[in-house]
């Protein structure tokens, strides 16, 4: 029995990124969640608009899209991609705000580190715009929720 590889890691265990140019093109999406508990203090603040540096979720949505854009650039061996849409959505939850990051493309290789790039940015923003307010933040439980194209095809994670 073949023992399976990290594609990432050649035969010598040297990395080296993935050669995608046999790859057929396909569409691609993914969608990741994470979320960022805070005080009751802090929510309360940036619903009403009271956060001194601005808008934190604005902010933090524009941030988790340009993230996306530029994952090549921050995780090492990632291809670049031409992105055709970034989404990120943040909602308010009872323990803090739950970010959802959907990018979507039609290449060679997927889009599942630019949907998860999205909302770790996304949240460390809000973390960033709010600490003076509430340093205990939490930011957490970031994971690919579903994943559609390529030759593995689609992935939904079982809640």
């Amino acid at each position: 029995m073949k023992k399976p590889r990290l594609s990432h890691v050649d035969a010598r265990g040297r990395v080296r990124m993935v050669d995608v140019g046999d790859k057929a093109v396909t569409a691609r999406e993914a969608v990741a969640r994470g979320s960022v508990k805070m005080s009751a203090t802090a929510r309360r603040l940036i619903q009403s608009g009271q956060i001194k540096k601005g808008d934190p979720l604005q902010t933090a949505r524009l941030a988790g899209i340009m993230a996306a854009k530029r994952t090549s650039e921050l995780i090492p061996l990632c291809h670049p991609l031409p992105l055709t849409h970034v989404g990120v959505e943040i909602t308010p939850t009872r323990v803090g705000f739950a970010i959802e990051g959907r990018a979507s493309t039609s290449g060679q290789t997927g889009v599942e580190m630019e949907a998860l790039t999205a909302v770790a940015v996304a949240a460390l923003t809000i973390y960033d715009m709010v600490k003076a307010v509430d340093k205990a933040m939490v930011i957490g439980e970031i994971c690919l929720m579903e994943k559609r194209g390529g030759k593995s095809g689609e992935y939904i994670r079982k809640a």
